[in-house]
């Protein structure tokens, strides 16, 4: 029997029982979609990670309040100025930034949106490469002075002057009321799906943010105490360690540092950018992995779907395997056919599946959910309806090819 003669029996196969071959690829057209889904949407958590991270120097260490019993003590607390003498004491750390981060509502003339609102100091933007697009950086003597300034972020701008974001300088936006002036607009950071559009609130990129003076914000929009600390927002302290191979020993000058200041070690915890990068995206790697599994189920669900299809067949078409054999059909060309229908059936439903997840942008867009659309989810999709197929129509496959021509003959 020629390839091109067992490819003609398969298509007619298929073609006579549409219906069936549709309602059997469903579920292949689902696991796969979900696959290239999940994959899509786990690729857009990692980039927003990336994102998270891309502006803070391989040198830098980040200084937060740790969560548990320990922080419980509000008089362990390091203040503002004993945080930036770490950069003068401290032989390995060259400088220190403080942050305050708080979400308000932030209006220009009739628009308005809700935005994270970061107060910075000086050091802070130069740690985390915050450079303004059009206008400047405030400096620590405007956060003295209190002057009430703003850096926005690229998609606050967009969002609050339509696009026009170099018209935003020396305009006015309101800050929880207050009155602030514009003096300069990020470029665009972005890398994060790109499905979504305005401003996020719940964002970590700087697109999302406003920047603030920090002794500004305490006043504003933070709250402060009388350790100069906010009491109302999460404060974060940045160091920069003075070279790459400083970074380790800069750790440990700022852990014992903190122990001796405030008299607790566990109170804070102390990371380097690598370390939290690389934690943040494992921790989205997992859960994209265990998305992916889920699916996995879907489409073995499907496989079994496939092989009960098969086996329906087997039986439907035992006469017509008895008439092959009879006539010279060899064993290994029964099997191949069985086999080339569920994988047709199954490459069938993966094919579909990708097609359907052109969609899924326009879909995951409403539930504000990042989706970064990428060949290695598509390959995945396909490629795992396409072993479940093989795997399911394996059985069936075998079995019709170890029919006995007599029997299937007088098979009624």
């Amino acid at each position: 029997m020629r390839p091109s003669e067992t490819l003609r029996s398969v298509l007619l196969s298929v073609a006579s029982n549409k219906f069936r071959v549709f309602l059997t690829s469903l579920g292949i057209i689902i696991g796969t979609f979900t696959i290239i889904l999940v994959v899509g949407i786990g690729k857009a958590g990692e980039a927003q990670v990336a994102d998270q991270y891309s502006r803070l120097s391989v040198e830098s260490i980040t200084i937060a309040r740790a969560r548990g019993s320990a922080t419980s003590n509000t008089t362990a607390i390091l203040t503002r100025d004993e945080a930036l003498e770490m950069a003068e004491v401290l032989p390995h750390v060259e400088a220190v930034g403080v942050s305050t981060r708080t979400s308000s509502e932030i209006a220009a003339n009739s628009i308005s949106t809700t935005a994270t609102v970061m107060g910075i100091n000086e050091a802070y933007a130069g740690i985390t490469h915050i450079e303004p697009l059009y206008g400047s950086l405030f400096t620590d003597e405007d956060s003295q002075m209190r002057s009430r300034y703003a850096v926005l972020g690229y998609n606050v701008a967009d969002y609050l002057f339509e696009g026009d974001l170099e018209a935003a300088i020396d305009q006015k936006i309101l800050v929880k009321g207050a009155s602030f002036t514009v003096v300069g607009v990020l470029d665009r950071i972005g890398g994060s799906g790109g499905i979504t559009t305005g401003v996020s609130a719940d964002s970590t990129s700087a697109d999302d943010q406003v920047f603030i003076p920090y002794d500004v914000a305490l006043k504003y929009t933070s709250g402060t105490t009388r350790s100069g600390v906010s009491s109302a927002a999460q404060v974060t302290f940045m160091a920069l360690a003075s070279d790459i191979d400083s970074v380790q020993l800069a750790i440990g000058e700022i852990k014992e540092y903190i122990d001796a200041t405030i008299g607790a070690s566990d109170v804070y915890t102390v990371t380097d950018a690598g370390s939290v990068l690389e934690s943040a995206q494992a921790t989205a790697r997992t859960m994209s992995s265990l998305l992916v599994a889920v699916a996995a189920v879907v489409l073995l669900v499907s496989g079994i779907g496939i092989m009960n299809v098969l086996m329906v067949a087997v039986q439907e078409r035992t006469r017509e395997i008895g008439i092959l054999k009879s006539i010279g059909a060899a064993r290994s060309t029964i099997l191949v056919e069985f086999l080339l229908e569920a994988i047709f059936i199954s490459a069938l439903g993966g094919l579909l599946g990708a097609g359907l997840s052109y969609l899924a942008p326009a879909a995951l867009k409403w539930a504000g959910i990042s989706f970064l659309a990428s060949a290695d989810g598509i390959l995945l999709g396909i490629g795992f309806s396409v072993v479940t197929g093989v795997i399911s129509g394996f059985y069936p496959a075998v079995k019709a090819s170890g029919l006995k021509p007599i029997d299937a003959l007088n098979y009624e």
